[in-house]
């Protein structure tokens, strides 16, 4: 018997341990978390931020971000971004930056993986479409959306509605959110600055999206890569790829991927400087710090903030999207009348679902749901009937 216990398995290692032989002192640790609304046992081998992660994976809301738009409204091609695409590259980017800065890679990939649910089909045009017909029902925020879809909205579990996520990956979105005053918020806009982990996904999304907007208008032929020879940061980033012989194509991918490289290494540098500078030793100096810690340097600021003067311009009022932007938000007013109008139209466990909220809040809780191609396929049975054959 003894010979056998020899060679039984090991057990795993305990994960919250590991945490505290490899994190830094500024980290957030799984054993800290402030849990989760409804309590639930503790997994015997997966941290709270472990399980979060997974439960975002696999909601119908991150499924449902395949067929939301990032930039571009219509299903060009199958080579642009969608919100999908773009959250796993926030996640890759994020948990680079984490992982060399010590920080806990399982809440910055929760924090990442679900950062955009909340986004209403139609990218900004479907938000601020939402946001102006919900003006006299407290607006529209799609950081707080997702608050509600992992709160509420999201029907997975028999003992409690929502994903009953962890305090900190909702203190995420509320931490985010553009109306940090809204009732909802309140309980998370106490603590004081994001914990890192949050700042990080916060600054990685800007630019993750920065650099593959730029990438997705080259290729979707809304600018030519000459049209970026004005841009320092392109100029720099170009200099250092180029080499005799290259193809068009070559240059532009290996010209991303350096701004990617350039971006994030200057980020890891000047973030742990203002660890030092500020002398953050622990997460309550992180929530005491006087503002956020987790940026690019100042030699780095006006070249990125030119790169989103350039985006604006140029790509996000391009013609051709304002043309796709336009219609997205025709599409959603139109179905936000008729909804308001008919509730009866609605599906009925949505509306079960809702009792108590204000039909409005209803609609447009189901409309910031919906796919883009859902919703234009809603405005065709609504609207344009085919006839019976």
């Amino acid at each position: 018997m003894g010979a056998m216990d020899d060679h039984r398995p090991t057990d795993p290692p305990d994960w919250l341990e590991r945490e505290e032989a490899v994190l830094a002192p500024y980290a957030m640790r799984s054993r800290a978390s402030r849990g989760r609304r409804y309590p639930e046992p503790p997994h015997p081998y997966r941290t709270i931020f472990q399980r979060d992660r997974e439960r975002i994976v696999h909601s119908t809301a991150f499924r449902r971000l395949m067929h939301k738009t990032q930039v571009i409204v219509a299903q060009t091609n199958d080579h642009h971004r969608t919100r999908l695409t773009h959250s796993l590259e926030v996640a890759q980017i994020s948990r680079t930056l984490a992982r060399r800065l010590a920080l806990n890679e399982d809440l910055t990939e929760a924090i990442a993986l679900s950062h955009d649910l909340g986004h209403p089909p139609f990218g900004h045009a479907g938000e601020d479409t939402l946001n102006d017909l919900l003006q006299n029902h407290g607006g529209f925020d799609h950081n707080l959306y997702a608050l509600r879809i992992v709160e509420v909205l999201e029907e997975r579990y028999h003992g409690f509605p929502g994903l009953n996520l962890s305090w900190e990956v909702r203190e995420a979105f509320a931490q985010h959110a553009r109306k940090p005053d809204a009732p909802e918020a309140r309980e998370y806009m106490q603590v004081g600055q994001p914990l890192l982990e949050a700042q990080v996904v916060d600054a990685t999304d800007s630019l993750t999206y920065d650099t593959h907007d730029i990438d997705d208008a080259i290729g979707l032929g809304l600018i030519q890569l000459s049209d970026l020879d004005g841009l320092e940061i392109w100029r720099n980033a170009a200099a250092e790829v180029y080499r005799p012989g290259m193809t068009e194509e070559t240059f532009r991918r290996g010209v991303i991927r350096h701004l990617i490289d350039w971006q994030v290494r200057d980020m890891v540098s000047h973030t742990l400087s203002e660890l030092k500078r500020h002398r953050i030793m622990s997460v309550e100096d992180v929530r005491a710090a006087p503002g956020p810690l987790v940026s690019c340097s100042p030699t780095l600021r006006p070249m990125k903030a030119q790169l989103e003067e350039f985006l604006h311009a140029r790509v996000y009022r391009h013609y051709k999207v304002m043309r796709m932007k336009s219609k997205g938000c025709r599409v959603l007013r139109a179905l936000f009348a008729e909804f308001c109008r008919h509730p009866e139209l609605l599906p009925d466990h949505f509306v079960r679902r809702r009792e108590g909220d204000a039909l409005p809040r209803i609609v447009a809780d189901y409309l910031a749901g919906m796919t883009d191609r859902f919703a234009q396929q809603e405005y065709l049975r609504l609207f344009y009937p085919l006839p019976d054959v």
